[in-house]
């Protein structure tokens, strides 16, 4: 072992000892000669040094905290959840320490708000819920960001995960026929709300196709324009399509579709709807002289028949609460009337469109535009055009992206939020 001495403030070294010394101690400077002396310790430079975590003092107890790096806390989640909002922005090598004060972890979790930064590689806010943890964070940079060097837990919390969706789809709604005319059946409506779910996964791309209702009838003695598809698809999910509406009969059968399209006058055949999707629509008026048109048919019911000169009314759609709200989608147009005292079919509860009357005292109405609706049926006027489709979907708000295209309206329901899609567009998992 060499003998270090202090000599006239310089520390002297014999030039047998040196080459004892471990260097790697030392990051740079030279000896000068054979010795350490004042002027040499000049030129070294001190190794880094850490003051460690800075524990705080306090208690964390509420419901949210701000950490700031460097800073270890208690978190005490007796009475409720925490969370914890990262940095909004960090340098590498920055860490922060969590544990869990009173082993409550697992009762009450703590939520980790990345706050626009990665958390191992990911974007989705981590959990922890184990009782006794203790995290110890440390920022790695932009591509992987919070890494913990220590969480007491195999799980990689922080990486995108699959997560639950519910939808609705509904389909354009088919056009009311021209002359003497049934109803458009609605839109196919397809929905797994409150029953089941389908999975998305993390960065794939959902698209999202809303079908168009059909176009008003202008041409005397045709039958209305089906209403277009409307399609929710994306890889690892099953394609969820509702079929458009079916046109209404004019002095003939009603088109089948999602929903059939009511039956002219004089026909017993109401356009045939899609089961699982939507119903048949009405028949014609068999009177002779009559013409009272067939309604279409709707999500919930099948269209009423014409009865004598009167109009039968559009069935009606289906309930749902997708949104938050209880809404009507996908009803049927109402049937024409021969008749100018008011009894053209009414348009089914829904979005669906009222047929016209003879004396064109009420004018054809068309389907509600992201309903589905059909539109009624008219003589010689125009016929009421089907309602669009539209898609909802509605998921946990704390896997809802952001990332969507098509300008969709977004809100949120309790825990979940809702996208309406009223055009076409696509929402990246």
């Amino acid at each position: 072992m060499a003998i270090i001495k202090i000599r006239n403030a310089a520390i002297d070294l014999d030039a047998a000892e040196i080459p004892n010394l471990d260097t790697s101690k030392i990051t740079t400077g030279t000896f000068v000669a054979d010795r350490i002396d004042n002027t040499s310790l000049s030129n070294v430079t001190a190794l880094p040094f850490s003051a460690g975590t800075d524990w705080q003092s306090t208690i964390v107890t509420g419901s949210t905290l701000t950490a700031v790096a460097g800073k270890g806390y208690w978190i005490d989640t007796t009475s409720n959840a925490c969370t914890i909002t990262l940095p909004a922005s960090a340098s590498v090598g920055d860490f922060i320490e969590f544990s869990d004060y009173a082993r409550t972890w697992g009762t009450n979790e703590i939520t980790i708000n990345q706050n626009g930064l990665k958390y191992q590689g990911g974007t989705t806010n981590p959990t922890y819920n184990k009782n006794g943890q203790t995290i110890n964070i440390v920022y790695s940079g932009v591509t992987k960001g919070w890494i913990p060097i220590s969480d007491d837990d195999v799980a990689n919390e922080g990486d995108p995960q699959p997560y639950s969706v519910e939808y609705l789809v509904v389909a354009g709604g088919g056009s009311g026929g021209r002359v003497d005319a049934g109803g458009g059946g609605a839109g196919g409506l397809l929905t797994n709300y409150g029953s089941s779910t389908i999975t998305f996964n993390p960065a794939t791309v959902y698209t999202i196709t809303i079908g168009a209702g059909g176009a008003t009838q202008a041409s005397n003695g045709a039958n209305g324009n089906d209403g277009n598809d409307s399609v929710l698809s994306g890889t690892g999910i099953s394609t969820v399509t509702a079929f458009g509406g079916g046109g209404g009969g004019a002095g003939g059968a009603g088109v089948a579709g999602g929903s059939g399209g009511g039956a002219g006058s004089y026909s017993s055949s109401g356009g045939v709807g899609t089961v699982g999707q939507g119903n048949n629509g009405g028949a014609g008026s068999a009177a002779a002289s009559s013409y009272g048109g067939g309604g279409g048919g709707g999500a919930g019911a099948v269209g009423a028949n014409g009865s004598g000169s009167a109009g039968g009314a559009g069935g009606d759609g289906l309930s749902n609460a997708i949104t938050g709200s209880a809404i009507y989608y996908a009803g049927g147009g109402g049937g024409f009337a021969n008749d100018a005292d008011a009894n053209a079919g009414a348009g089914g509860n829904g979005g669906g469109g009222r047929g016209a009357d003879d004396g064109t005292s009420i004018p054809v109405g068309s389907g509600t535009a992201n309903t589905g609706g059909g539109g009624g049926g008219t003589a010689y006027t125009n016929s009421g055009a089907g309602g669009s489709g539209v898609i909802i979907l509605r998921m946990p708000t704390e896997n809802y992206t952001g990332i969507t295209t098509g300008a969709p309206t977004i809100t949120t329901d309790s825990a979940y939020t809702i996208i309406k899609f009223t055009g076409s567009g696509t929402y990246t998992g």
